[in-house]
């Protein structure tokens, strides 16, 4: 079986390690999720619900998944979205990096 009936495919290289291709897939669809989010929160809504990242999502004529829209928010819920930022750049300081 080659990597791609395995449901594998190359970060570009043929040295790089397979990336599962429905983990980049919902990585990627994530993103776009807590890109909305944040635009709302941007725009002065602190609370955005599932409702208010549809708007954003479908004006750019962009994919909307309830399900994922209901994680995000039920996940954010009580948490301010300045904080959880913090706290993720924090976690990627003991990443190190280069230079």
């Amino acid at each position: 079986f080659g990597s791609s009936q395995l449901g594998f495919r190359s970060r570009g290289s043929l040295l790089a390690a397979p990336v599962p291709v429905a983990s980049a897939a919902v990585a990627a669809m994530g993103m776009k999720y807590a890109a909305a989010y944040l635009m709302a929160v941007l725009g002065g809504n602190n609370a955005p619900g599932a409702a208010d990242l549809r708007r954003i999502l479908e004006a750019v004529e962009a994919d909307y998944d309830a399900a994922l829209a209901e994680k995000l928010v039920s996940e954010m819920a009580g948490r301010a979205a300045h904080e959880v930022v913090a706290t993720g750049k924090a976690k990627l300081k003991s990443f190190g990096g280069g230079g």
